[in-house]
């Protein structure tokens, strides 16, 4: 009787630590999914970041082609209006070296023609070269004034060619240094989209480790709780057996080993999940998934004692066997148990069936003291 209130103390003692446990394990989930969320939208970010540096880089490109074609613009610009100041500098030489004769022809033209007809009169032949130096002075005049403004039209349109050369290039020059500007904008935004895709990047590394942490936690509560699971029931089951305890085995007793070529797997399927593959959650696989038909039949790998057979949250109905020697096979994924706690089974035995939902998948873990052991290399 003492016996069985101190089993129901213990077992009460040990509620509170399950339901911490159960606790602990809500959080450790709820903070994996939140990490792996929070790199998903990281990685998202960084690719677009990635993506807005390649476009400034492209478009920072397609500026430097137009920055160097407006550099060209601007030294062809440049060539035209010194050609135009050359022929402008020609056109004005010749226009002073045709003017230079003509002025002095007219100047003594004028001359003879402003003097008085009295001292034409006292001179010989005075009068006849007075009448023909007026009838020459008549007929030049004209076309010299034609000949100076055609020169000075052409001088005209020279200079308003070489002030618009001028003004050309100095709106090139503006333009290019613009362009330049742009061109130096948007290297500083693709430098800027680059650091902060490395720096998303490194985020969502970071966040990826993260939520691969929180998964090993939770999956390292979820073992824990099935160990206390267990244990309570078991507990609970002594309480309520008559009688005295059993006691335990002799010291020196121990487990017979499990034989390594007994093992074999406990369903027929496709693997999916191997040893140490992480999944998309962020936990570390620690055994086999298989992908089944539904409600497959499923076997024990190999003979022990069955320590726990029934439901799991979010695991569906697991089955944790015992083959002594601190060897166990967990297995996941199951619509009903066949055999209950405390049932030995052998190697081959039936021990329940796969789910009957869509895609049903089985994982089996075999560990040895707690640590995940490859099962490829046990198989008989």
């Amino acid at each position: 009787m003492t016996a069985a209130v101190l089993l129901t103390a213990n077992a009460a003692a040990q509620a509170p630590t399950l339901a911490d446990q159960q606790a602990r394990l809500t959080e450790a989930r709820r903070a994996a999914n939140a990490a792996t969320a929070r790199a998903a939208a990281l990685t998202q970010a960084a690719r677009r970041e990635r993506t807005a540096a390649g476009r400034a880089q492209a478009e920072e490109r397609a500026l430097a082609g137009q920055v160097a074609a407006a550099q060209a613009r601007v030294a062809a610009a440049a060539a035209r209006a010194a050609m135009v100041d050359r022929l402008l500098a020609d056109r004005r030489a010749g226009l002073g070296q045709g003017q230079a004769p003509v002025a002095r022809l007219l100047a003594a033209l004028q001359s003879l023609a402003r003097r008085p007809a009295v001292a034409a009169i006292v001179q010989p032949g005075s009068v006849d070269d007075l009448v023909h130096v007026r009838a020459v002075l008549g007929g030049v005049l004209p076309v010299v004034r034609a000949r100076t403004a055609q020169l000075r039209g052409e001088v005209a349109r020279i200079e308003r060619l070489h002030a618009a050369a001028a003004a050309a290039a100095a709106t090139l020059r503006r333009r290019r240094a613009r362009l330049e500007a742009d061109r130096l904008a948007l290297a500083r935004t693709e430098a800027a989209h680059r650091q902060s895709a490395e720096r998303l990047g490194r985020g969502a590394m970071s966040e990826s480790d993260r939520a691969l942490a929180m998964g090993e936690r939770a999956r390292d509560l979820v073992d824990a709780l099935a160990l206390t699971g267990s244990q309570s029931a078991t507990a609970a089951d002594l309480v309520r057996l008559p009688g005295p305890i059993p006691r335990p085995l002799r010291a020196g007793t121990v487990p017979p080993p499990m034989p390594p070529a007994a093992y074999r797997l406990p369903v027929a399927g496709r693997l999916v999940t191997g040893l140490d593959e992480v999944s998309a959650a962020g936990v570390r696989a620690r055994g086999l998934s298989f992908a089944v038909a539904p409600g497959a039949r499923v076997v024990a790998p190999a003979g022990g004692v069955v320590r726990f057979a029934r439901t799991f949250r979010g695991y569906g109905v697991i089955v944790v066997i015992d083959h002594g020697d601190g060897w166990t096979t967990l297995l996941t994924g199951l619509s009903r148990a066949s055999v209950e706690s405390g049932q030995a089974v052998t190697a081959g035995a039936a021990v329940g069936l796969a789910a009957t939902g869509d895609d049903p998948q089985v994982t089996v873990e075999l560990r040895r003291r707690g640590r995940p052991v490859d099962i490829v290399a046990l198989l008989g």
